[in-house]
């Protein structure tokens, strides 16, 4: 063999090498790599998805929470607000109730007496309000708030028109009607509102008194969301004349608990604090007692359960909730929970009370 012949020889084994493909092993130790970067990027991935997943349940959890605060408690900050209103000096006299009202009641000359008591609760209970849905969640405080409208005038533009049918409230400032009729309260259409203003001149009216639209608040937990889904929300019935609406207002709200504070010695300041005022001394109240109980409280501690819409895959819920004073076991389920808190004071009763 020549020179020539063992060099190209060389070059085309050279070439043969060169051209020569990945073995079996090294082929299944580039999957077995492949698939490991593979299964470390899906990982990351779900927990990725999972963290995010979670992060959006407590943050809607936590806004559910604070927004049902909110609600519940700028509505007691109203409560007891009848405009220019007096009650301890109003003409006719309002005639303080002998029992507590229900709240339920469509009659009008049961309104007026109720003006008295700003606020009425119902322990872990509805009571006997007729008015109650069916959803209502067995187990939990039922709140009453009545006052009316804080603008200025049914009619003006903050307000709208008075709307047929709907409860008002008329209050006159006019020093010739003071000592024969201060207000009225009744419907739209039904009852003849002509109280007068305040005239240029002690003994002269002026131009028809506006009206405010009486409200009756009832908040509680349903069972239902309103829209077919089992999600406990809280919700509110609204007081129309005629009858009742039901407006849900929170998804997510499981239980409410509120502690009363009552004034016993006419300061404007609580004096002691019960979850039930219509039990207050326990075992020793009476109708009276229920009544006066009521009207003389003036802040309310009020506690929210919240819980997530969605369960959290893998998490079990064992703890026992502290809602003031009353305590709440979790069901064991998948649901995260947190208590919301509130102090608050009733303005417009304690107010009335402050002394310099």
């Amino acid at each position: 063999m020549t020179q020539h012949e063992m060099n190209a020889r060389r070059l085309g084994v050279s070439r043969v090498s060169r051209m020569a493909g990945l073995s079996l092993i090294e082929l299944m130790v580039a999957v077995a790599l492949g698939l490991l970067i593979l299964t470390g990027l899906v990982t990351v991935f779900v927990n990725s998805s999972a963290a995010r997943n979670e992060v959006e349940r407590t943050s809607r959890q936590i806004e559910n929470g604070r927004y049902a605060i909110e609600i519940l408690s700028d509505d007691l900050r109203l409560a007891g607000f009848y405009g220019e209103l007096n009650l301890f000096s109003a003409a006719p006299a309002i005639a303080v109730p002998t029992s507590l009202p229900d709240p339920c009641s469509t009659t009008v000359t049961d309104w007026a007496p109720a003006l008295y008591l700003h606020i009425q609760g119902y322990d872990a209970s509805k009571g006997a309000l007729t008015c109650m849905p069916a959803s209502y969640k067995t187990g939990t405080d039922v709140l009453v708030v009545r006052r009316v409208q804080s603008c200025t005038a049914a009619g003006a533009a903050a307000c709208g028109a008075a709307v047929a049918s709907k409860p008002y409230l008329q209050v006159s400032l006019c020093a010739v009607e003071t000592p024969t009729t201060t207000h009225k309260l009744g419907l739209e259409e039904t009852e003849t509102f002509t109280l007068k203003l305040r005239g240029t001149t002690p003994t002269s009216c002026g131009g028809t008194a506006p009206l405010r639209q009486y409200f009756v608040n009832i908040y509680f937990i349903s069972t239902d969301n309103g829209a077919g889904q089992n999600v406990p929300t809280l919700k509110r019935l609204d007081f129309t004349g005629t009858g009742w609406t039901e407006t849900p207002l929170v998804e997510g709200i499981e239980q409410i608990n509120i502690d009363y504070g009552i004034d016993t010695d006419g300061d404007g300041l609580p004096d002691v604090y019960t979850a039930n005022p219509s039990d207050y001394p326990v075992g020793a109240c009476d109708d009276a007692c229920k009544v006066s109980n009521w009207g003389n409280v003036m802040t309310a501690r009020v506690y929210v359960l919240a819980r997530n819409i969605e369960p959290s895959p893998g998490y079990t819920d064992t703890k026992t909730y502290q809602l003031g004073s009353a305590s709440i076991a979790a069901p064991g389920d998948g649901y995260r929970r947190h208590v919301y808190t509130a102090l608050v004071r009733i303005n417009n009763p304690a107010g009335r009370r402050d002394t310099p």
